[in-house]
């Protein structure tokens, strides 16, 4: 979807809001309910725009928005101008993207596969599991807005696809197979949990208020946790027509313990992806430092 403005929390008179970006999928609404409407005591005044991860990853890459949600895959492009911050994020066991195809077990070297970004955790987790698994190497890359990329791969114009976020509880619907997990890949190989999205904000707000961003990040998911049903018509107004069951699962799939605080097993996933990215000539390398928050 293109970038569409949101919801503005309350503010003092004469005090500008901080503009961030996330997407309208449930993880996020549910995440940034409580702040974005101006519900936690102390917090900077949001002005929020919705967009689609691939479009909040091009922002982040130009510099724009003050906080943004980001893949953890585009980090080593923008951490010189962001700080990664410990909380508010997307990551998760059982939660990884998957390998669509229309029929089951097909063989995907020399294929045409669809995906969300290339500058995407998904794409990053999907080109590790295809180094260790498609000797010969898979064909073309397309790109496709994430909800075209199931009707590409029923109708033949692709391959397979790459999917991420409530795809998990749909696929089917489309008579597609899950030929394979990044997660469960991700996980087997390394034992840590999956890093997907990242919360990201301006180093030049300083130190004292990217902490203060961090706390009313984590005091925004604890209030969501604790009043479920607050949330609610912020999650299901932007959900896009999502089933609210499907809408729950989201949530609690990918809405857990790392959302309130990375931790130390948080970060160990963060730099193993970078790493191996890396290492694999996907990204640029980063430093140990520039993961570490102020």
């Amino acid at each position: 979807m293109n970038a569409t403005p949101g919801t503005t929390s309350a503010t003092a008179a004469g005090t500008k809001p901080l503009r961030i970006a996330y997407s309208p999928c449930p993880n996020d609404t549910f995440t940034f309910d409580a702040w974005a409407h101006g519900r936690v005591p102390g917090a900077p005044a949001l002005d929020v725009t919705f967009a689609d991860i691939d479009i909040t990853n091009g922002m982040a890459e130009r510099g724009e928005h003050d906080i943004l949600k980001v893949s953890y895959a585009v980090l080593p492009w923008v951490l010189d101008e962001y700080a990664l911050l410990p909380c508010g994020g997307a990551l998760g066991r059982g939660c990884g993207p998957l390998v669509l195809t229309a029929e089951p077990g097909r063989d995907l070297t020399g294929a045409v596969v669809a995906v969300p970004s290339e500058k995407s955790t998904a794409y990053l987790l999907f080109r590790l599991w295809a180094a260790a698994t498609v000797p010969g190497g898979v064909g073309q890359i397309v790109v496709l807005p994430f909800d075209q990329i199931m009707p590409a791969v029923r109708d033949g114009k692709v391959d397979a696809g790459l999917v991420i976020h409530e795809a998990r509880f749909t696929y089917q619907n489309y008579g597609l197979h899950c030929l394979a997990d990044m997660g469960e890949h991700w996980e087997s190989t390394t034992g840590l949990p999956i890093p997907l999205g990242a919360i990201i904000a301006r180093r030049s707000l300083g130190t004292d208020t990217l902490r203060r961003l961090a706390e009313a990040a984590r005091s925004s998911v604890r209030m969501a946790w604790d009043d479920p049903e607050a949330s609610r018509p912020y999650v299901l107004e932007h959900a896009q027509e999502m089933d609210p069951a499907v809408a729950d699962q989201h949530i609690g799939l990918y809405v857990n313990e790392f959302t309130a605080d990375l931790g130390e097993d948080g970060y160990a996933a963060v730099r193993g992806l970078l790493e191996r990215a890396a290492t694999e000539g996907l990204v640029p390398g980063v430093g140990a430092q520039a993961l570490a928050f102020p």
